[in-house]
C-alpha cells in the first residue's frame, strides 16, 4: 500500500474521532508490514489522564489483534500543518514499533515522512531496564 492510501485511512479516522473537550480531531492509520490496517481516532475523557491519542489507539487495536511487526503510521489532524504524536505516542511507538516511518498529512493532503528515530531520539528503552 503506497503511504497516500493510508493517509486517506487515517484522515477517514479522523472523522470517527471523539475530542469531546479539546475539540481538536486526530487520526492515525498504522500498516503491518503484511499490509493489514489499522485505524483510530483519539478518544477524550473527562478525566484527561484517561484520553487516548489516535496513534495508540490504533496501535493497542493492532496488538490486542496478535500483529508485532509494523511498517508505518499516517497521522492526520484539525492542525493546518503536520501534527507530529505526542512524547506519550513516541514513546509507546518506540516500544513496540522503534524503526517505523512516522507520515503526517497537513490540511492539503500533502505528506512528511519521518523515521521514529528522528522524531525521537534518545528514547527510553530496554537498554535502560537492563
Amino acid at each position: 500500500m503506497e503511504y497516500k492510501e493510508l493517509a486517506k485511512i487515517a484522515v477517514e479516522a479522523k472523522t470517527k474521532a471523539i475530542p469531546a473537550y479539546s475539540k481538536f480531531r486526530v487520526g492515525s492509520a498504522l500498516i503491518t508490514e503484511d499490509g493489514k490496517v489499522f485505524s483510530g481516532g483519539n478518544i477524550e475523557s473527562s478525566s484527561y489522564s484517561l484520553t487516548l491519542c489516535s496513534e495508540r489507539v490504533a496501535l493497542f487495536k493492532a496488538l490486542s489483534e496478535g500483529y508485532r511487526n509494523f511498517k508505518a503510521i499516517a497521522i492526520a489532524s484539525d492542525d493546518p500543518g503536520f501534527c507530529s504524536p505526542c512524547g506519550s505516542c513516541r514513546q509507546v511507538l518506540n516500544d513496540f514499533c522503534s524503526g517505523i516511518d512516522v507520515v503526517l498529512i497537513n490540511h492539503k493532503n500533502e505528506l512528511k515522512i519521518f523515521k521514529l528515530g528522528e522524531l525521537f531520539p534518545f528514547p527510553f528503552g530496554d537498554a535502560n531496564l537492563t
